[in-house]
């Protein structure tokens, strides 16, 4: 199965020069805490969640209309500094790979000069495991694995279990 088969065409974006209180507008209008950041050339350049807005305005002594995507956005974050994309075409165990490896819920689908396409995200597995549940090419434990490796806390497995 590919990803086109899954991913979300429709998707609220938004620019570099957006700010965020319009960022957060977006995300409220649309129901998602995740926007593509795309450049001049349409090209996505970068995401931002609501974690990086709730981030930037907990660590700033400045108002959401001032503040801007560029200065907050992925993948000039530190954390996550390089930015990850599927394609319509990869096929959807690709897509999960790469979330369980980089422990990321979701993906901007781009095509090959990398204009937005849509999203995929962990959502969109789940409904489809629920929808073909055993006909179809993903499966629960698809999921669940993606999950478990996305929401792993680093360094937990060297932690001792409370008695």
């Amino acid at each position: 199965m590919k990803v086109r088969e899954m991913m979300t065409r429709q998707t609220a974006f938004c620019g570099l020069d957006t700010s965020l209180a319009a960022a957060v507008e977006l995300m409220v209008k649309n129901g998602c805490g995740f926007l593509p950041v795309v450049g001049e050339g349409g090209n996505v350049i970068g995401v931002i969640t609501d974690r990086d807005i709730s981030i930037a305005l907990g660590t700033r002594n400045q108002k959401p209309s001032e503040l801007l995507v560029q200065d907050v956005m992925l993948p000039k974050n530190v954390t996550f500094p390089k930015l990850f994309t599927c394609t319509p075409d990869d096929d959807i165990h690709c897509a999960l790979k790469t979330m369980r490896k980089e422990r990321i819920r979701r993906l901007p689908v781009v095509d090959r000069e990398g204009a937005l396409q849509g999203i995929v995200s962990m959502d969109d597995f789940v409904l489809r495991a629920y929808q073909y549940a055993g006909k179809h090419d993903i499966s629960w434990k698809d999921v669940a694995e993606t999950y478990k490796a996305i929401n792993r806390c680093p360094g937990s497995a060297k932690r001792p279990v409370a008695a």
